[in-house]
């Protein structure tokens, strides 16, 4: 059985895309919650996934056990299950900022843990993740973890130095992305343009762009440089980026959530 020990929004989202395109199905899951009235466990159960309130009932009765909630609460729930993790359960934690150590702490020596760091463009099976496999995996582990993140988007096994990084960059960096999305959006509303076209073309440029840079397997520079003729409108634009620092905005963005990443991490 595979199952969620604590249940967020983004997993509850997660878990209904997964469920549609018949990755997994419904009466395989058990999810847990602190209450039997969660919102989120509620949605949940009206689609048929077995739910519980009791962490350890979840644990007792699943071979991959999610833990799906907030980092400060990560400590609290490891200690909670501890008892009922063995060698033939592994466990799977999306908590952002929670390093392998600390989870190993907290749980029996040979636990067979894996961290995963996803973005939430997953939803749209758009997404992107890594992971980075604890001391005790077995043979079987990272592959299993690999195919139900590759059913939803790109996915790859990492060194746990480069989790933090990923969420700084990716994670987060979905949300810099829409802020830079809205900021367009909002430059072609000031020009006349109805706001409901500005999203859709800002939505659809931020598309294309991206796409040119994989399908073509180019340089972001060199796609750049392709729109800017000399004196024209996009370097006159691209100047004015130039002197409000927008590279190096972005750069400190990355640079600051996976900082505080790392942060979260050293809390405990």
């Amino acid at each position: 059985m595979f199952t969620t020990c604590g249940v967020r929004v983004p997993w509850v989202s997660l878990s209904l895309f997964l469920l549609s395109v018949g990755v997994i199905a419904s009466n395989a899951i058990l999810a847990s919650a602190p209450k039997a009235t969660s919102v989120n466990l509620g949605v949940i159960k009206d689609i048929g996934v077995n739910t519980t309130t009791c962490n350890s009932e979840v644990v007792r009765n699943s071979n991959t056990v999610v833990v799906a909630v907030k980092p400060h609460v990560v400590p609290s729930v490891l200690e909670e299950i501890s008892s009922d993790v063995t060698s033939s359960k592994l466990i799977v934690s999306i908590a952002a900022g929670i390093p392998l150590s600390l989870l190993q702490s907290k749980l029996p020596s040979s636990s067979r843990i894996i961290r995963v760091m996803p973005n939430t463009p997953s939803l749209i099976r758009q997404g992107c993740a890594v992971y980075a496999l604890g001391d005790h995996v077995i043979e079987g582990d990272s592959e299993a973890v690999h195919s139900l993140m590759s059913s939803v988007g790109s996915c790859a096994e990492v060194k746990e130095a480069l989790v933090e990084p990923f969420l700084g960059m990716s994670s987060s960096g979905v949300a810099f992305l829409f802020l830079a999305l809205e900021a367009m959006a909002d430059g072609g509303v000031k020009m006349g343009m109805p706001r409901s076209m500005a999203y859709d073309i800002a939505a659809q440029t931020m598309i294309g762009a991206a796409r040119m840079v994989k399908d073509l397997d180019q340089h972001p520079a060199q796609c750049k440089d392709d729109v800017c003729s000399p004196g024209g409108c996009t370097m006159a634009g691209i100047h004015v980026l130039e002197k409000q620092n927008f590279r190096g905005a972005l750069m400190d963005a990355v640079e600051a959530a996976t900082v505080k990443a790392q942060e979260l991490g050293d809390q405990d």
